[in-house]
């Protein structure tokens, strides 16, 4: 097969284990529920929150959610930064483009008062604070950091303009407790740790994955409970291998995906050298 429509082979709605999959599909980690709910009612105050875990724990896709979520507010701004890594100058400039604030590079000064007035107007007009979001916030630099926190800070930090998630691995909290983070670190309020997943876990996350996209079936029980013992508790990991695996099963034509397609991809003897005789 040249092009292989998995979809209408296997009767999905769309691929369950690729990235870009619709806002009913994620997941809810275990924790996040409640950490949603806190966010939530933050979002007439503002401040800071922040979500960490190890690489592939779910966090993107847990920020993702949130966004969603507050989204669902009618009157609230939601800014999602793309480029964590900018230096200070590019920093302001993002913000000006989310929070639609023309920004003059030589005029740092004046994006800092504009970037206020502007939320101020939103306070004051919604009742709510503007948020942003921030995905691997572990690459925003100390600079862009404190500049942050000043920047939404208000009458000698009684309010807050602003209502900032910070999403990252663990070294964000370790960076906290530097001498230059830590008056950010102390004013962190609701923080979501992501831990790693166990079998039975990831054996429910594939089954809810499946059943939001249409074929609750395609994976044998027995399948499905090899894949969450074999992918290191890692939810990552666990949607790649299950990606894999749906491709191949795809070019096999199989009408079921089982234990012995994981067996013939991830069967050590798979990759051994073969011996000369």
């Amino acid at each position: 097969m040249n092009k292989i429509d998995i979809k209408s082979l296997y009767g999905l709605k769309y691929n369950p284990f690729l990235p870009g999959i619709p806002k009913q599909a994620l997941y809810s980690l275990p924790g996040t529920e409640t950490f949603e709910l806190r966010v939530r009612s933050m979002a007439n105050q503002g401040g800071f929150a922040l979500i960490t875990g190890e690489p592939g724990s779910g966090k993107s896709k847990t920020l993702h959610k949130m966004a969603y979520s507050l989204e669902e507010i009618p009157v609230l701004i939601v800014g999602v930064m793309q480029r964590p890594q900018s230096t200070l100058g590019n920093f302001y400039r993002e913000l000006g483009e989310l929070f639609n604030v023309p920004l003059s590079p030589a005029n740092r000064y004046g994006g800092f008062k504009s970037l206020r007035e502007r939320w101020i107007h939103h306070c004051q007009t919604t009742l709510f604070k503007p948020v942003l979001l921030i995905d691997e916030a572990q690459h925003v630099s100390d600079e862009c950091l404190t500049e942050l926190r000043i920047l939404q800070s208000h009458q000698f930090d009684s309010q807050s303009l602003l209502f900032t998630i910070l999403c990252g691995d663990n070294r964000l909290p370790e960076r906290f407790r530097s001498a230059e983070l830590l008056p950010l670190g102390s004013r962190i309020g609701p923080r979501l740790v992501l831990e790693p997943l166990s079998p039975e876990q990831l054996h429910d996350y594939l089954h809810f994955a499946l059943s939001q996209a249409g074929n609750s079936q395609l994976m044998s029980e027995e399948l499905i409970r090899t894949l969450a013992g074999h992918s290191a508790n890692n939810l990552r990991v666990l949607n790649q291998m299950a990606a894999e695996l749906l491709k191949a099963a795809a070019i096999k034509e199989l009408p079921k995906i089982d234990e012995s397609l994981f067996f013939q991809l991830y069967s050590p003897s798979r990759s051994r050298p073969q011996r000369n005789h």
